[in-house]
Order: structure tokens, then sequence, then C-alpha cells
């Protein structure tokens, strides 16, 4: 079952064939990966953080993991993840689903540099069951990012 919602928005930037439906689950990396054919780094996954008491979306590398130090020179704040039971109300998608398009208005969206190394990231397409393939930089310009930040850790060789 596709997001309605997040089809239209995906329609109206031009990136509407970009949508897939998938049979099974894609609501972790792994099973994302499993069904779209890629490496589990290729999927785009967006977390929802607590900053100021507002959320905040970071859509990063599957294979990225927050650093606290860069998080917290980024947002000036230590990272601290939207409660379960509140990433619907706040970001308007439930867990396993959470996308970068057709977020609540108000809620600012960041991309990753680790999704940069890519020619393709696949983030969810706003449930368990959808993905959308979009270049590092046709996801900037779809989502009307905040921007590029640097707050992963364990996706490249860190010396």
């Amino acid at each position: 079952m596709v997001n309605e919602t997040v089809k239209e928005y995906l329609i109206s930037r031009n990136f509407g064939d970009r949508l897939t439906e998938h049979a099974e689950t894609i609501d972790t990396v792994e099973h994302a990966a499993q069904q779209i054919g890629c490496s589990e780094a290729e999927i785009a996954k967006t977390l929802s953080f607590m900053v100021e008491e507002k959320p905040v979306i970071v859509v990063m590398a599957g294979d990225g993991r927050v650093n606290s130090s860069k998080f917290k020179a980024q947002f000036h704040t230590k990272p601290s993840m939207v409660a379960r039971d509140l990433v619907e109300e706040l970001t308007g998608f439930q867990p396993g689903g959470v996308c970068p398009f057709a977020v609540k208005s108000g809620v600012p969206i960041w991309l990753d540099v680790s999704m940069k190394r890519f020619e393709y990231v696949h983030p969810a397409g706003g449930n368990e069951f959808t993905s959308v393939k979009l270049s590092p930089d046709e996801l900037e310009k779809a989502v009307d990012a905040e921007g590029w930040c640097d707050v992963c850790k364990g996706w490249y060789d860190e010396a």
C-alpha cells in the first residue's frame, strides 16, 4: 500500500516515478537492502531527534552511526532520539516508515555527507513497504533540506 501523501508530494517534485512498492517489509536497513537489492550502506535511513524540544530529521547512509560529538557540534545538544510513541505525532509517519518526504510542517531535514559517496540512495517512502531511489543531489532537491551535515561515524575508516 502506497502512502498517497508521499506519492502526491513526489509527483509534485517530478520524482513520482522513483517510488517503489515492495512485497515484504523494509522496516530496517537490512530488510530494505534485501528487498531493494543494494548494499545496506545505500539505504538512506531517516532518524528523528529532539533538538531544543522540537523534532529534527537527519537522513544518513545505512552504515552510519551518530557520532555524539559531531552531532553536538552541529545541533548544540547531545543526540536524543524522538521517543517511539511520539514519532508519528511529530513527523507524520510511523516508526519503520519515517521518510524525508511530506514531513509535518516546521520539521527541518538535514542530509548527512555519508550518503554523498553513492550514485543512488534509497530512503523509505512513507511506510514500511515503499522506497524511493534518488541520487544524493536529487534527494536534497526533493526534500528542501536545510543542508548537508556531518554527524556520523562508522561509514569510513576513522584513523
